[in-house]
């Protein structure tokens, strides 16, 4: 009970500062999203086949989703690096008395749930711009995954980094190439073999993947989920670790 106090703790904290700004939050989140639907969806989009029955727009939304709760997400968690190197706000937690993992759990937690509001005006504007696909409990319980596996990788390069500066290289050589590789715009099958190996070992590629599959109804792999649980596992045990680490 102490443990599940304590996550709240750092949950709640956040949650209230985004209570503040959340007409802000929310409009701010429709700007790319219109974006993307209006310029590819609309625009690219009427020009090209996809061979699966269905629109451009419908096989774009689940990797649009996919693409904005792993930004989200990843830029949620981030600030940590702020409060770590500039604000030292941050030592308030490695002070006091609480369960160690609690600040990843309750940090993550807090950029899942601005994740999937965001997620949540893209399938509104969607829904208006004429997309056809199910949003299924599977399909929601990806998102949610999907979130928690950026928020952490978000965790640990703020544990890590130093400067804004590198902050900014960890978007420019990660998150960049991902969000035009891992299958949002494009379907990877057109990727050279050795490109395409690689994109495999990469989160938003299954995500992007199984979003696109539940969607519409196909099959999904299993591979894919498990890809995305190691990640959250393997992303859990380094945060995690990290934290400990200041508090020695």
């Amino acid at each position: 009970m102490e443990r599940f106090y304590d996550i709240w703790t750092v949950f709640w904290r956040d949650w209230v500062v985004l209570r503040h700004r959340l007409t802000a939050f929310i409009l701010s989140r429709m700007v790319a999203p219109l974006l993307y639907l209006v310029a590819f969806g609309w625009g690219l989009g009427r020009s090209i086949q996809t061979g699966a029955g269905g629109s451009y727009l419908d096989f774009l939304v689940p990797g649009i989703l996919a693409l904005n709760s792993m930004n989200i997400s990843f830029n949620s968690v981030t600030p940590v690096h702020a409060e770590r190197v500039y604000h030292k706000s941050i030592e308030e937690y490695i002070i006091a008395p609480i369960w160690p993992p609690a600040f990843v759990i309750g940090k993550v937690l807090a950029a899942v749930l601005r994740g999937l509001i965001s997620s949540a005006i893209i399938l509104v504007l969607a829904y208006l711009f004429g997309a056809h696909f199910a949003v299924t409990p599977l399909f929601l319980l990806v998102l949610v995954l999907n979130c928690a596996v950026f928020a952490e990788i978000g965790f640990i390069a703020a544990m890590f980094i130093r400067t804004y500066e590198e902050m900014g290289q960890v978007n420019t050589y990660i998150l960049l190439p991902m969000s035009f590789l891992c299958g949002t715009f494009f379907s990877t099958h057109t990727l050279p073999d050795a490109l395409r190996w690689f994109i495999e070992l990469l989160p938003l590629t299954h995500t992007s993947y199984l979003l696109r599959g539940l969607g519409s109804g196909l099959p999904v792999a299993p591979e894919s989920v498990a890809v995305l649980l190691l990640y959250l596992a393997v992303g859990f045990a380094l945060g995690s670790r990290a934290f400990s680490r200041l508090r020695q």
